[in-house]
Parts: structure tokens; C-alpha cells; sequence
């Protein structure tokens, strides 16, 4: 988008995390004629409303998704070869990697819809095998298994969004 505009030194990104009122991080994404006072401008802005930056050039997932999408796609590879059950992998990424939430209920509550477009779209900007999306996340979304939003996914969930037993 900078490429159209006449003043690419000034177009910059802000990649809020969702739920935006409760996730501290904003990812700021810099083209490559991006100017080091406009970086600036828009680190200040992100510390005023309260969250914490990282820079990231404008890239494909830019950096954080870059990360993410591939551990969640080995979490549910990990599922679908019987590495482990659901509730295993989610444990041993919250114990072992001190993350609050496991990658399957992570998808499930980002929608395993989003995640597969995430894919779709990772995987047509960079060519590369990780970020292909697992045949059970395809087939999860054709069942309409969205996660959270659908009350189905990787798990159940009741209305207010609380997770079921099965």
C-alpha cells in the first residue's frame, strides 16, 4: 500500500491483538522507506493507549503470526498423528513453554476458520510447508467446527463461552 501512496516514509502499520482492550502487545509493522520519526510517532501513540510495542517489517505475518500459525499447525499435526491428546499438548505448552493458553484452545478461541485463512494466506505469500494448513483443520472448519464462535471445535463450549466436558 505504501508503493501507491506519495509518501511511503510515512505509512506504518499497527497490528492490534485480539482482545484488543485485554492484550498489552501492538506490533508495529514498517515498510521499507518507512522513516525512523514516524517509527517513533507511532511507538509514542502505541505507549499512550497503553500497550507495548515491537517492530516488525511489513512482511507476510509480519512476526509474531510468523511464529504462532506453524505452532499451532504442529499442535494439531501432533493431535492428528496421536502424539498426544488435545489436553496433553495444550498442558505441556502451558507448563512447559509457560504460555496461558494452549495452542488448540488458542485456535478455538481465535476461530478455527480465521486461523485457516491466516494459513491460506501465509502459505500463498511464502511458499513454505509450515504454514500449509493440517487436513484436520480443513475438516474442522467444513464441519463448521469454528471453535468458541460455533460452540465446536477442538473442544465444546456453552454459550457464555465456557468450555464443556464432551
Amino acid at each position: 500500500m505504501a508503493a501507491v501512496t506519495q509518501r511511503p516514509d510515512r505509512f506504518i502499520g499497527m497490528h492490534f491483538f485480539n482482545p484488543v482492550p485485554v492484550m498489552p502487545l501492538v506490533e508495529i509493522t514498517k515498510g521499507r522507506e518507512t522513516s525512523g520519526p514516524t517509527v517513533a510517532t507511532t511507538l509514542e501513540l502505541s505507549k499512550a493507549l497503553g500497550k507495548t510495542p515491537i517492530t516488525s517489517l511489513d512482511y507476510p505475518g509480519f512476526m509474531v503470526n510468523r511464529m504462532l500459525v506453524p505452532f499451532i499447525n504442529e499442535a494439531i499435526r501432533a493431535l492428528m498423528q496421536g502424539l498426544g491428546s488435545r489436553e496433553d499438548i495444550d498442558q505441556g505448552a502451558k507448563l512447559g513453554l509457560h504460555h496461558p493458553m494452549g495452542p488448540l484452545e488458542l485456535a478455538d478461541f481465535v476461530g478455527l476458520d480465521t486461523h485457516l485463512y491466516i494459513c491460506g494466506v501465509l502459505y500463498e505469500g511464502l511458499h513454505d510447508p509450515q504454514f500449509a494448513a493440517p487436513p484436520l483443520l480443513q475438516q474442522l472448519v467444513d464441519a463448521g467446527h469454528l471453535g468458541r464462535k460455533s460452540g465446536r471445535g477442538f473442544y465444546r463450549y456453552g454459550p457464555d463461552g465456557a468450555r464443556l466436558p464432551d
